[in-house]
């Protein structure tokens, strides 16, 4: 693959003093100012709300003067009084209610008596009389104080959380927080039977599981487990789902920690992490830990490959003296899990630390059918459902693509409105998961339609033609994700190794499309891009990698154009000349390729344009009806025999 041209500068990372910690992040400028309009805005509220309040109870009541109040007493109109302090609530027989103020230094017997009424008058209106408790009347008293003390305390309060909180963090980044799986706990446990395929894997980490459960056993004959397992796979082959199910099994506590989790902020803190981590589990011995990706802190050292920071060496320095160091953990086994063991420090490698090795590959016909099955236990199936077409139909996907595959099935039969999920469903969900949803409102115009029907009859056309091409299993013209058409290629078995004839069949195929637009429109256009772009990567491969050219036996590359021996990223070891030699040898390749796919093209020129006019016309084409235009033009199509790997999907 091509590197990309506007190829950004790596990032300048900033040197501090060894040992000199950052400081803690506190919240930006903005942050600040929003707390503070937010405070204001509550105060404001709170203001506005007492003054509301306030104002209505003091409109709710009127105020008279205290001669009303004789008059209303000596005209019978008053039920009762009741005063508090120099306060009176005269409350009146319709059952309204008034305020007034009596003399201070007088009683109000006294003054009504001086206003004329009679006693016999006064005899009829109970006077109650409401004496304030001492911690009332200070609290009237103090309130007015008090209250904009405490809400100026609550502003900044409110204010200083965060910036608090950010400080106190930092007492506690040397502690690890690896999420723990309880034996107890039922409805997070995972056994082997929720785990299918992988049968040798299985295999091998039974042998943990039994010391586990009874270590006697191999103490006794001298036998010392391995303390390091370490699971090797693509992603999303199950290496987590296997290291919980050994704890499953064992019915032993499970602590699980990314790699990337113990590197953060301080100098050390990795390291005090990892101690932090091995002394938990060891309390709760047996246990097992597991780090997934350990390849974030597991790399070789000194390459010089990040940065100059030495964090992540101190990590994994610490990791190592935990597994194998002065104090022996027999009942603590760490489990890893890394898509990348190639990078790894030999040191995490050795005897006595990841001594086991574990391989998970992706699962084969049988492996998928039992993995999908269980995946479909708490899913409604149609009668018409066939787990083993649809495994047949999904060579190369992983444990993680067949249950997305399950689950796009369920979602298509929800979205519209089927309680079961059909054949029909997880049919749709294969070509979804690998190329994307379908574009319905990406329209090509006349002209783009049949310049796209053509581009595909072209792959379809030289795969079916080549003896060592994959059978076409499906050709569409309708959008895919980033695809404007597609061709489906699937083989008919599994197999573990590609010969130079498949290669050099399968660029022919990819050419395809780009040979038929020239021939056909004399023009090309920008669609066969990334056709190019994967065929000339095959070819360098062919030639760098697995020495199928007239270089030799050599190997010029590792795995993904890496320079080989843990010699590090500084470039291609070989001189110029050879890379010419390589430029010319994979020029040469594709140039053949090109060669045989046109003289196929033309020989078959009307079968061509037989196929790009149905396509035209209906969009898709399955293999029932594609092997029966062939066999209308005097092709045969493709039977059982040995073909790729995996699902080989050419993009337009």
């Amino acid at each position: 693959m091509a590197e990309p041209k506007n190829k950004l500068p790596p990032p300048v990372k900033k040197s501090r003093r060894p040992g000199m910690p950052q400081m803690p992040k506190f919240p930006r400028g903005d942050s600040f100012w929003v707390n503070v309009a937010t405070s204001v805005l509550v105060l404001l509220l709170l203001a506005g709300a007492y003054s509301y309040f306030a104002g209505g109870a003091a409109t709710k009541t009127e105020d008279i003067a205290l001669s009303q109040v004789a008059q209303d007493i000596a005209a019978g109109k008053v039920t009762s009084v009741e005063v508090s302090d120099n306060d009176l609530k005269i409350i009146y027989t319709d059952k309204t209610e008034k305020k007034s103020k009596k003399e201070p230094e007088a009683s109000l017997s006294d003054t009504l008596k001086n206003y004329g009424v009679t006693p016999a008058a006064l005899d009829k209106v109970s006077i109650n009389v409401a004496r304030e408790s001492g911690f009332q009347y200070w609290l009237i008293a103090l309130a007015p104080f008090f209250a904009p003390i405490l809400l100026l305390g609550f502003f900044v309060w409110y204010l200083s959380r965060q910036v608090r909180g950010a400080g106190m963090q930092a007492f506690s980044f040397g502690q690890s927080k690896p999420r723990v799986i309880d034996p107890g706990d039922s409805a997070q446990r995972v056994t082997f039977k929720d785990v299918a395929g992988a049968k040798e894997a299985k295999q091998e980490l039974l042998e943990i599981v039994d010391f586990l459960k009874n270590p006697k056993k191999f103490l006794d004959i001298g036998a010392r487990i391995p303390k390091g397992i370490l699971l090797m796979g693509a992603p999303g082959t199950g290496k987590t789902l296997l290291a919980r199910a050994v704890a499953g099994e064992a019915g032993v506590p499970f602590f699980s920690i990314s790699g990337s989790e113990f590197v953060e902020m301080f100098v050390g803190v990795g390291a005090s992490r990892v101690r932090d981590l091995f002394l938990t589990a060891k309390r709760a011995a047996p246990a097992i830990i597991f780090v997934d990706e350990i390849d974030a802190v597991g790399r070789v050292r000194g390459t010089g490959v990040g940065g100059g920071n030495d964090e992540r060496e101190q990590t994994l320095n610490q990791i190592l003296v935990e597994m194998d160091g002065f104090e022996p953990n027999e009942k603590v086994i760490v489990m890893a899990a890394t898509n990348r063991p190639d990078v790894l420090d030999p040191a995490l490698l050795r005897p006595g630390r990841f001594d086991r090795r574990v391989t998970i590959d992706l699962p084969d016909r049988q492996d998928r059918l039992d993995i999908l099955g269980i995946h479909a236990r708490q899913k409604p199936l149609a009668e018409d459902v066939n787990l083993m077409v649809i495994a047949e139909r999904t060579p190369g996907f992983s444990g993680a693509d067949l249950y997305s595959l399950m689950n796009e099935g369920a979602i298509l039969a929800a979205r519209e409105n089927r309680k079961t999920v059909a054949q029909f469903d997880l049919i749709r969900s294969i070509e979804k998961v690998m190329l994307g949803p379908e574009r319905k409102s990406h329209v090509l115009n006349k002209k783009e339609k049949e310049i796209t029907a053509y581009h595909e009859a072209g792959h379809a056309l030289v795969a079916s033609v080549l003896p060592y091409a994959d059978p076409v299993h499906k050709i569409s013209i309708i959008s895919r994700g980033r695809a404007a058409g597609y061709t489906l290629k699937l083989p008919f078995e599994d197999k573990k190794m590609q010969s130079k004839k498949e290669f050099l069949d399968d660029i022919a195929m990819s050419l395809g499309g780009y040979v038929a637009e020239r021939l056909v429109f004399g023009d090309i256009t920008t669609g066969p891009s990334n056709d190019l772009q994967v065929l000339t990567g095959l070819a360098r491969t062919m030639v760098t990698r697995y020495g199928m050219s007239n270089l030799g036996t050599i190997a010029f590359e590792g795995d993904g154009g890496r320079a080989m021996f843990g010699t590090g990223v500084d470039g291609a070891h070989y001189s110029e000349k050879v890379s010419a030699q390589i430029d010319a040898e994979v020029k040469k390749i594709i140039d053949e390729a090109y060669e045989k796919a046109e003289a196929i093209i033309k020989e078959h020129r009307k079968l061509l344009n037989a196929i790009a006019a149905r396509l035209v016309e209906k969009e898709t084409m399955e293999r029932e009806e594609f092997e029966q235009m062939l066999v209308l033009h005097g092709v045969e199509p493709k039977k059982k025999e040995d073909i790729l790997v995996e699902p080989q999907v050419v993009n337009f």
